[in-house]
């Protein structure tokens, strides 16, 4: 059976189970027709001298990159979207006073951002808007011929993971999710140990995303609170890209590895009821509304190699922040939460835990030590910085970005496998290839793969 032939049984499989389907099955006849992966496995580019970038929500993240995007060389910024005037006019601010001319702004509707993206003078559109608007912003930026680039997810659902991928094929433009996570200072030191071999053959990984988001969810820290929306209607790992990116990197998921199948469980739905009825009031409209999502919800991945992954997501529970992080190999393991530690065979003390600062010191990665200065006070320690920086170099230079549309189609796609399988009582599900075998092939990532300082 052909690679198409297969999709589309996977499409009408996951048809059957009424769960989560972009585009029922008869929609698809007038689909494109596939592009062909690349030969390399990487979608690459002629080399741009100045990247001129269109912004499509700039709310308290998007905001976040335009200050980032400005303190980078061979940049502009050449038009700003958003719903709501202030959010156009803040960022607009931003911009004159460092000096730059004053970006065009859309806020004339929900479409306005299909006025920006067919613009002739833009590069790059890149979009910060709630999670269902990703796909349409990068497919219509893709149609214009534009490199696209978004906030995590790539997509809210597997139909929108294939529309991109064949769209970025298509057009030959970069699809780029952008996990800021890949470049944690410690996530990335674990990445070039894990290049050194320091941990010998990868057998196991755990992560997830653990964030107290209640207040967030309830109230208004959102525009229109559209991300308890999703908590209402969906059960599964709504957010599982912050742990998993750096673990897909570490075990070259797409890159000679694959994400194979998954199982998920999801447990009772306390948390946003009991916040609301205590912070809001037991009569109020938060407190009685039925929420679909699980407090906790655990997932097992399995890859090609034969490697588990563990995924965790849980964000209606009191707790400090984690994403978990832990890898293991036959010649011992790494941790990130609560504390830093490591155990390596004929290193460490049988049996025990070590601090590790010094391993993190020693291998800590040659992009940090290069983008340390530059990154300082940027969002998230640095580390949302130095992925803009990343994406700027990789456009300038004409090479692969770091991160590329099959790897921001696979990291997604795992939120809709998840509420297949709980769903379906924890029943394993399948991952769609979406480099349609392009990964045995593809090289690992390594970094930094061009020259630096363009």
């Amino acid at each position: 059976m052909s690679e198409h032939l297969d999709r589309r049984k996977f499409l009408k499989t996951a048809a059957s189970t009424g769960v989560g389907v972009g585009l029922a099955a008869h929609e698809l006849a007038g689909r494109p027709a596939f592009g062909s992966a690349p030969a390399t496995g990487s979608l690459a580019s002629a080399p741009l001298d100045v990247v001129r970038i269109g912004f499509v929500g700039v709310g308290n993240q998007g905001t976040s990159h335009v200050r980032n995007f400005l303190r980078i060389e061979g940049v502009e910024i050449r038009a700003i979207c958003d719903l709501l005037p202030r959010h156009v006019e803040r960022a607009q601010s931003l911009v004159t006073k460092a000096g730059r001319p004053l970006p065009v702004g859309y806020s004339s509707g929900p479409d306005d951002f299909r006025r920006l993206c067919e613009r002739d003078d833009i590069d790059l559109v890149f979009t910060a808007t709630p999670w269902e608007l990703h796909a349409p912003v990068m497919l219509a930026a893709l149609a214009a011929g534009k490199h696209a680039a978004t906030e995590i997810p790539l997509a809210v659902n597997v139909e929108e993971c294939w529309a991109l991928v064949e769209a970025a094929e298509k057009a030959q433009r970069h699809c780029v999710m952008m996990e800021n996570c890949c470049y944690d200072r410690t996530e990335m030191a674990i990445l070039n140990m894990v290049r050194q071999n320091v941990f010998g053959e990868l057998l196991h990984a755990e992560c997830g995303y653990l964030h107290d988001l209640r207040k967030h969810k309830l109230t208004d820290q959102y525009v229109n609170r559209w991300r308890v929306k999703h908590s209402i209607t969906r059960n599964g790992d709504l957010y599982p890209m912050h742990g998993l990116g750096p673990v897909a990197q570490w075990m070259d998921i797409n890159r000679g590895n694959q994400f194979d199948y998954l199982v998920s469980m999801g447990g009772p739905s306390r948390g946003l009821n009991l916040w609301a009825a205590e912070h809001i009031g037991p009569e109020s409209p938060e407190a009685k509304q039925r929420y679909a999502l699980s407090d906790v919800v655990n997932t097992l991945v399995r890859t090609h190699a034969g490697q588990t992954i563990l995924i965790t997501h849980d964000t209606n529970s009191p707790r400090p922040y984690s994403r978990k992080i832990l890898l293991q190999g036959t010649e011992g393991l790494i941790r990130k939460y609560p504390e830093q530690k490591i155990h390596l065979e004929g290193r460490s003390k049988e049996h025990q835990w070590e601090a590790a600062q010094a391993y993190l010191q020693q291998y800590d990665h040659p992009i940090w030590k290069e983008l340390e200065e530059k990154s300082r006070g940027a969002g998230h320690g640095g580390m949302d910085f130095i992925e803009d920086y990343r994406l700027i170099q990789a456009l300038r230079s004409g090479m692969p970005t770091d991160m590329d549309v099959y790897d921001g189609a696979a990291w997604s796609s795992v939120t809709e496998l998840t509420e297949r399988s709980i769903a379906g009582r924890s029943r394993p599900v399948d991952f769609p290839d979406f480099t349609r075998g392009a990964w045995r092939t593809r090289r690992p990532l390594m970094l930094p793969p061009h020259a630096t300082g363009v």
